[in-house]
């Protein structure tokens, strides 16, 4: 008897054993793999450098049921975008190559920094090429157009107002006579940068204003944002806000509270004034409480053909990024976990085999939306969504790794700064 209860007890703890070891791998399966899908972007960018022309067109998107990017060049708004990539790819290869090629592409949008200014991107165009390459090269040629272009964005910037202009050519077209967009943001790093590093105060000043200024102007009561304000130049009083590339001037756009998220957590890393951090958590709780259950957004939160809408995996990629450097900044224990399992969790999902495009074509990524009411890259893989995706994914890294956000992955990989100093 004594046997047979033994047998049983045996077999009940072989099986119990065998469910908890079969539980634990699922787990393991189920881990987001960082590093494989920064591979992923590796092979996928060497696709893309296989088949771009020796003219130095830049990738810009891929239409749906295409191979082929549509490229263009140095003036277009995303020129700054693929540059960056490859920079981001020598940071977590620390292979030469991409050096070169980032170099490279870099290099080709030098014309800007001895340009007038024509719209508020300099900052996507400049910094997200010329800012990567110096933050890992040091190279001292990339700080001279990094000063020389915050220098031309700064002629953008009205006193009066206290914003920067973001698109000149709507003054007469629109008659905006002086209009600031949400995206404009983002351009403010450049200007900080430059403050810290032999540019004018002012600079700084510059960022500061805009940001108060689009934070007491841009937002509805729910911190939701509008796109677009108009604001009067003799005044400066705001005229008007209406919400462009949105459904509606008051509907939720995606990429736009995308770019507040981004936009306010960078601006308190740059200042640690906490009425930023609180804006920034403001704007993002209103984001996190709207989104569908995949964590990928449609292209606007009040579409009216949802489910069915276009979603935009850009913004995903953008918040993600975000999400990540606002978790290292939130005292909040349990909100800073929320933040950064929600930025993992949307990555894992632009991760799958919904959202990687793999061998439909070279892109990182699917289905982002760019300009839905002027039915303009609809259901397109962009290449800013990329951008985003592989800097969140390398922002993932280095906080896993316990490592700072913003310092070159790996301090043995870049030999060559020496060269550059």
């Amino acid at each position: 008897m004594k046997k047979t209860i033994l047998f049983a007890l045996t077999i009940a703890l072989t099986i119990t054993l065998t469910i908890v070891l079969i539980s634990s791998r699922k787990k393991e399966k189920k881990s987001f793999n960082i590093d494989q899908n920064l591979e992923y972007c590796v092979a996928q960018a060497n696709k893309t450098l296989a088949v771009l022309p020796d003219s130095l067109g830049i990738p810009r998107n891929v239409a749906p049921g295409s191979k082929d990017w549509n490229l263009v060049g140095y003036k277009d708004w995303t020129s700054g975008f693929w540059p960056g990539i490859l920079w981001y790819l020598y940071e977590y290869t620390g292979d030469e190559v991409w050096k070169e090629k980032a170099d490279k592409y870099t290099r080709f949008l030098t014309p800007l920094s001895v340009r007038s200014a024509t719209d508020h991107d300099l900052g996507f165009q400049v910094y997200c090429s010329f800012g990567n390459g110096y933050r890992l090269t040091k190279n001292q040629e990339f700080k001279d157009v990094i000063l020389k272009t915050s220098d031309t964005l700064a002629t953008l910037y009205n006193p009066k107002v206290g914003t920067i202009l973001s698109w000149p050519e709507m003054v007469k077209k629109m008659n905006w006579p002086h209009n600031t967009i949400i995206d404009n943001m983002i351009n403010l790093e450049m200007l900080f940068e430059a403050s810290k590093n032999g540019g004018n105060k002012s600079l700084y000043d510059m960022a500061v204003k805009h940001a108060e200024t689009t934070m007491k102007n841009q937002f509805r009561k729910d911190y939701s944002v509008y796109h677009v304000v108009v604001y009067d130049t003799v005044t400066g009083k705001k005229i008007k806000a209406v919400t462009h590339q949105g459904y509606g001037d008051e509907t939720m756009w995606a990429r736009g509270q995308g770019w507040a998220i981004y936009g306010y957590t960078m601006v308190y890393r740059e200042t640690k004034d906490p009425k930023f951090l609180d804006f920034a958590h403001k704007v993002t709780k209103i984001y996190l409480d709207r989104l569908p259950k995949d964590l990928i957004p449609y292209w606007d939160f009040d579409a009216p053909n949802i489910p069915n809408a276009p979603r935009d995996a850009s913004a995903a990629a953008l918040v993600a990024s975000g999400l990540i450097e606002l978790s290292t900044y939130t005292k909040d224990a349990a909100l800073a976990k929320t933040y950064l399992d929600k930025a993992e969790a949307m990555l894992e999902e632009l991760s799958s085999k919904r959202y990687q495009s793999a061998n439909i074509n070279s892109s990182f990524l699917l289905h982002s939306t760019g300009h839905y009411p002027n039915k303009s890259e609809i259901d397109y893989s962009i290449i800013y969504a990329d951008y985003y995706y592989i800097e969140a994914l390398l922002r993932l890294k280095k906080l896993k790794e316990g490592k700072d956000l913003f310092a070159p992955l790996s301090t043995n990989k870049f030999i060559s700064l020496k060269k550059d100093n």
